[in-house]
């Protein structure tokens, strides 16, 4: 187990005898029940073992496979990763299979345009990734259609709680501000680092209620293991105005530094 192999972009699956090996697509109806992606640039990578623990974590809470195999698992997806170039590997865990499915990252931004539209939370287990990818997918295409790159979801009374791929923080003064972890969002790994980081530093962190248009004028990340931290360049629609990205730059060098050489073992 753990030795390196290459593979290039596709879907791998893996068994405990063959590890992994090159494999189709599942048919389609088939659900996702867990994963989690990050990225890989040039054999560097940011809070791996974060992602790890989460993918773990949530593969237990739907019964998935013992987690002996769920570490044999790990140490061989670890390996196969490739050590040049930018990647956005993902993980799977569908059907009672695991999978490693090796994706060229798409080109990071530094900004991002969001519809102003809040859109109702379609999720059906908004805590776990994987089951509703498919769904927030479909959310993106709107905004797309909207000129947007992304849309916020919100609560039934219209509480901001995240972006269809990416944890939401704001500033309001010196205060960063992130939804209530009570409320029904995804425990982002990369909104932790911030978190810990702003605590590390002494700046104020604040749970707080806010719809779209309470964000007028304020500084607003979108926040994912992929791209690290976007500032909203725009909102598209009604307002609110996107406020100029005065912290965003330091923030995003910090995450950048962060990312460390992928095991080798």
């Amino acid at each position: 187990m753990g030795s390196q192999v290459a593979f290039g972009e596709g879907l791998l699956t893996w068994s405990p005898d063959d590890g992994l090996r090159p494999a189709a697509d599942p048919e389609p109806g088939g659900r996702l029940l867990v994963a989690d992606s990050w990225l890989v640039r040039d054999g560097r990578v940011r809070a791996l073992d974060r992602h790890k623990e989460r993918f773990l974590r949530s593969c237990g809470e739907c019964d998935g496979p013992p987690p002996r195999r769920l570490l044999e698992f790990w140490q061989d997806m670890t390996a196969a990763l490739p050590r040049t170039g930018e990647w956005f590997p993902r993980v799977e865990l569908g059907a009672g299979a695991l999978r490693l499915r090796l994706r060229h990252a798409p080109a990071l931004g530094s900004g991002i345009r969001v519809w102003a539209t809040g859109q109702s939370d379609p999720r059906t287990l908004p805590r776990r990734k994987g089951p509703d990818l498919d769904m927030l997918a479909r959310v993106r295409g709107r905004a797309s259609g909207a000129g947007a790159e992304e849309a916020v979801l919100v609560t039934p009374s219209g509480i901001v709680l995240e972006a269809a791929t990416a944890s939401v923080l704001w500033w309001e003064d010196d205060t960063l501000c992130l939804p209530s972890p009570q409320l029904p969002v995804l425990p982002g790994v990369t909104a932790a680092l911030i978190q810990e980081r702003a605590q590390r530093s002494g700046i104020r962190l604040a749970h707080r209620e806010r719809t779209v248009a309470e964000l007028d004028g304020r500084e607003v990340w979108l926040v994912n293991a992929l791209h690290g931290i976007r500032p909203v360049t725009g909102w598209i629609g009604e307002p609110p105005r996107a406020a100029r990205a005065a912290r965003a730059g330091e923030w995003r060098t910090w995450l950048d530094d962060i990312m460390e050489p992928l095991p080798n073992d």
